[in-house]
């Protein structure tokens, strides 16, 4: 399933702007200092818009759907004034870009970035594109984090009239969060019938593998970390977070793993238990009692809250200076929502041969993969 999503987002990504290319004529419509967004951008985001409400199953008609469509063109002269900005302190997102684009390529299972880019040809995608539209959410991200976050101050009182405003739902039920080691008794053939009854075990194969996960066990009580012989030794899927598997309520685990996990203390770790998928270790990291939990325990969880309660209007605020310091013309029959009283006011000209000449150079290079 994971696969597919990450395959979907690859497909959505440039659909809407190849769909914008064969259909609408490029037309300058706003110049946000050196850079400019064409009625194709415009036509992409409402696209993408569209895609992302059906996603959420949002209805077109819905007030929430209106007033999105309606701020679409700030949006994007929002996203032009951030890049600037991350011009301006050098950002360039190059090193979070190889992170970012190493991680999906882990996440579809593939050997190398060739194989990567190979991916997105086959979804149609153009991987110049994709890349730089990574790279624009990694600047947009690190400028907010430089110049909006750190202006945001949360004091003690507020996330103590949170905690007290909100009990209600901060009331959880009993759960652990737990890691595991899983050495694996699994057929090395990917492709046997999941519908074939499982091969006959050989017990002497068997024994090793146990007594190789006993061995893992020894070296954790030995004061080795447990995450460490997770990332090493696990054939887990989660080897590479250190066996981490989240946080499970009663009645989601097995009965058997249910009854020893929830007796068990954060960082205690078990004996070795067999299981269908092999020998498994696992650890509790955290364990959740029911009902409302002490704000110490989730002050961190009640900060964030309250953080992204405070981000939208700080970052509105710094985007409202950031168009007073700016150089924004907008043609007239576009609205940008976010237009500050202040900003200059440029005197517009009708489309010039200049600006014609630009736009159809645009165009020209994002159909040759150069934009």
């Amino acid at each position: 399933m994971k696969h597919k999503s990450v395959l979907s987002l690859l497909t959505m990504f440039l659909f809407a702007g190849s769909l914008a290319a064969d259909t609408v004529i490029e037309e300058i419509i706003a110049r946000v200092n050196s850079s400019i967004i064409t009625r194709s951008d415009l036509a992409k985001s409402r696209e993408e818009l569209q895609q992302e409400l059906k996603q959420n199953n949002v209805s077109p008609t819905d007030s929430r759907a209106k007033e999105k469509e309606k701020d679409v063109l700030r949006d994007l002269i929002d996203q032009q004034l951030l890049l600037g900005k991350g011009k301006d302190l050098g950002i360039t997102g190059d090193t979070e870009l190889v992170k970012r684009l190493d991680e999906l390529r882990k996440q579809l299972k593939l050997e190398s970035m060739d194989d990567l880019e190979k991916e997105a040809q086959k979804q149609g995608v153009s991987f110049e594109d994709f890349k730089a539209g990574i790279r624009n959410q990694i600047v947009t991200q690190q400028v907010i984090s430089h110049e909006v976050a750190p202006r945001i101050q949360i004091t003690q009182k507020e996330i103590q009239d949170y905690y007290n405003a909100h009990k209600a739902d901060l009331e959880q039920p009993e759960a652990v969060d737990l890691s595991e080691i899983l050495v694996s008794t699994g057929s090395e053939n990917v492709n046997v019938d999941p519908n074939a009854p499982p091969p006959p075990e050989d017990p002497a194969k068997i024994n090793a593998i146990e007594e190789k996960a006993k061995q893992m066990l020894a070296s954790i009580k030995g004061g080795v970390k447990f995450e460490d012989v997770a990332k090493k030794s696990s054939d887990g899927p989660t080897a590479d977070q250190g066996g981490e598997l989240g946080q499970f309520k009663r009645g989601t685990l097995a009965k058997e793993l249910e009854d020893l996990t929830f007796k068990m203390k954060p960082g205690d770790v078990s004996d070795v238990i067999r299981t269908k998928q092999g020998f498994v270790i696992l650890k509790v990291n955290e364990h959740t009692q029911a009902g409302i939990a002490p704000l110490k325990q989730i002050e961190n969880r009640i900060q964030e809250a309250i953080y992204y309660e405070k981000l939208q209007p700080a970052l509105r605020t710094y985007l409202t200076k950031l168009r007073e310091e700016a150089y924004i013309d907008v043609k007239p029959g576009f609205t940008d929502t976010g237009a500050s009283p202040n900003q200059t006011k440029p005197i517009y000209t009708t489309a010039s041969a200049t600006d014609t000449s630009q736009a159809k150079k645009a165009k020209k290079k994002k159909k040759l993969g150069i934009l």
